[in-house]
C-alpha cells in the first residue's frame, strides 16, 4: 500500500528534527528550514524560498514532484543553482543610486524590469485559478508572460486576465497541423512572440518525479487518463485539433522547423534551449529573432552545466544581433544582475513564481515577484547601476577554483 507524505507527517517530522540532538549538527541555512514555521500569508515571505516549503505543505506530493523535479540525479537542477555561486558581485562606492530604472525594451515592448514570467505548463495542478492567477499577478506587477502550451486555460482566457499580449510557447509535436493551429490561435490572440521549446526533443528520465507519484495515494489515471494522449487531449489548445497520430516526443525535429513556423505566423521567432555557441550561429543563420539559454530548469538534459555558465558563449555568438535572455534557477535579485552583467537582456523565472501559485494563488505570485525585483533594485545599486544597461561585465568576478 502507497502511503502519502500527508501534512501531519511533515509536521511530525519537522518537530523530530527540531528537537533532535542532530540538529546543531547541520548546516545554518538547513537548521532555519526546521525552525522556521512555514508561512501562512505571502506578506510573512522574507525571500522566495519561503514560498517553496508553503507549496510543498499544500500541494499533494506528486504535482508538487511535477514541479521539483529535475531529470536522473538532479544535477543539472542543483548546477544552475551552483553556478550562480560561483560568480561574484564587485561592490562599487559612493555612487548615486537613488534612482534605479529597473526597465528594459524587448521587441519595442518597455517592461518595468528584466524579470519575465517563463513558460510552465499545467498550473491548475497547483492553484484552481492556474494560469488566469499567474496572469493576474503579471497584470498587477507589470511583467511580461510566456504561456505554455500545456497550459490549463486558454490563450484567449489569459491574454485577457493579462490585459496585454503574452508570448507563446510551442510543442509543435510530429503532426504539423497541431503546431500550426496552435500558432494561428495564438496569433489570433494577440500574441506577438512564440518561444519554441528545443530542449526535450531527446526525452527526459525525471526520477523524482516518479518517485513523488509513488508517495501519492491518489489514481493519477482518473485525472490524466490512461492513454498516452489522454492528457493532451484536457488542454484547451488542442480543443478542436486532430491529435490522431502526433506524438510530444519529436527526436526527429531539427531546423527545417524554422521556415515552417515563419509560414504559419507572423509572430516573432524565439528559440528556447540554446547552450552552445555552434547552436547560436545557427540560430543567426536560419533568422531566429532571439533566443533564450536555457536547459529546461534541469528538466531536460543531464549535462550538469549550469544555464548561467552556458551564457556567456551564447551571448559571444550572438554579438548584440538579437536579445539573449537566460532561465534556471534564479532565485535572487543577485542571480539577475549576475546574468545581465554576463550579456543576458532579460531573465525568466520559473519555480519560485510556481511555490507563490502553489501556496497562494495570485496573491503569492504577487508577492514572488515584489521580492525578486526589491533584491533586483537592492543589487544593482551594490554594484553602482542605475540603469539594467549599465550593469557591465565589470559587475562581476569569477574566483579562481
Amino acid at each position: 500500500m502507497t502511503i502519502g507524505f500527508t501534512e501531519w507527517s511533515r509536521r511530525s517530522f519537522m518537530g523530530f528534527l527540531a528537537s533532535s540532538p542532530l540538529l546543531h549538527d547541520l548546516p545554518a541555512w538547513m537548521r532555519r528550514a526546521v525552525q522556521d514555521p512555514v508561512i501562512t500569508s505571502p506578506g510573512q515571505a522574507i525571500n522566495v524560498f519561503d514560498f517553496e516549503r508553503a507549496a510543498a505543505a499544500r500541494l499533494p506530493a506528486a504535482h508538487f514532484g511535477y514541479m521539483a523535479t529535475g531529470v536522473d540525479d538532479d544535477a543539472t537542477l542543483r548546477a544552475n543553482r551552483e553556478g550562480f555561486a560561483r560568480l561574484q558581485l564587485r561592490a562599487r562606492r559612493l555612487i548615486d543610486v537613488s534612482r534605479v530604472d529597473t526597465s528594459v525594451t524587448l521587441f519595442g515592448q518597455r517592461m518595468e524590469t528584466p524579470i519575465v514570467i517563463a513558460p510552465c505548463g499545467s498550473q491548475r495542478a497547483f492553484h484552481p485559478s492556474g494560469e488566469l492567477a499567474t496572469a493576474g499577478a503579471a497584470r498587477a506587477r507589470n511583467h511580461l508572460m510566456m504561456l505554455s502550451s500545456m497550459t490549463t486555460t486558454s490563450v484567449e482566457e489569459v491574454t485577457r486576465a493579462r490585459g496585454a499580449p503574452i508570448w507563446y510557447q510551442l510543442y509543435p509535436t510530429t503532426k504539423w497541423e497541431v503546431g500550426r493551429a496552435m500558432l494561428r490561435r495564438a496569433e489570433a490572440a494577440g500574441s506577438p512572440v512564440v518561444v519554441l521549446t528545443v530542449d526535450l526533443n531527446a526525452g527526459s528520465n525525471r526520477e523524482t518525479l516518479a518517485r513523488a507519484v509513488l508517495r501519492d495515494p491518489r489514481e493519477c489515471a482518473s485525472c490524466h487518463g490512461g492513454a498516452p494522449l489522454d492528457y493532451f487531449k484536457r488542454k484547451p489548445m488542442f480543443d478542436g485539433v486532430d491529435l490522431t497520430g502526433a506524438s510530444f516526443d519529436t527526436p526527429e525535429m531539427n531546423w527545417g522547423i524554422i521556415p515552417r513556423i515563419r509560414e504559419a505566423t507572423r509572430a516573432k521567432v524565439v528559440v528556447k534551449g540554446i547552450v552552445t555557441r555552434e547552436d547560436a550561429t545557427l540560430c543567426l543563420e536560419h533568422g531566429v529573432d532571439g533566443v533564450v539559454v536555457s536547459n529546461h530548469g534541469g528538466r531536460g538534459e543531464e549535462s550538469g552545466r549550469s544555464s548561467i555558465e552556458a551564457l556567456p558563449e551564447v551571448v559571444e555568438a550572438i554579438g548584440g544581433r538579437i536579445p539573449v535572455l537566460v532561465d534556471g534557477g534564479i532565485r535572487r535579485g543577485t542571480d539577475i544582475v549576475k546574468a545581465l552583467a554576463l550579456g543576458a537582456t532579460a531573465v525568466g523565472i520559473g519555480r519560485p513564481y510556481l511555490w507563490g501559485l502553489g501556496a497562494f494563488g495570485q496573491a503569492g505570485v504577487e508577492r514572488v515577484l515584489e521580492l525578486l525585483r526589491a533584491e533586483l533594485i537592492t543589487a544593482m545599486g551594490h554594484v553602482g547601476a542605475t540603469s539594467v544597461a549599465s550593469v557591465t561585465p565589470s559587475a562581476i568576478s569569477r574566483p579562481a577554483r
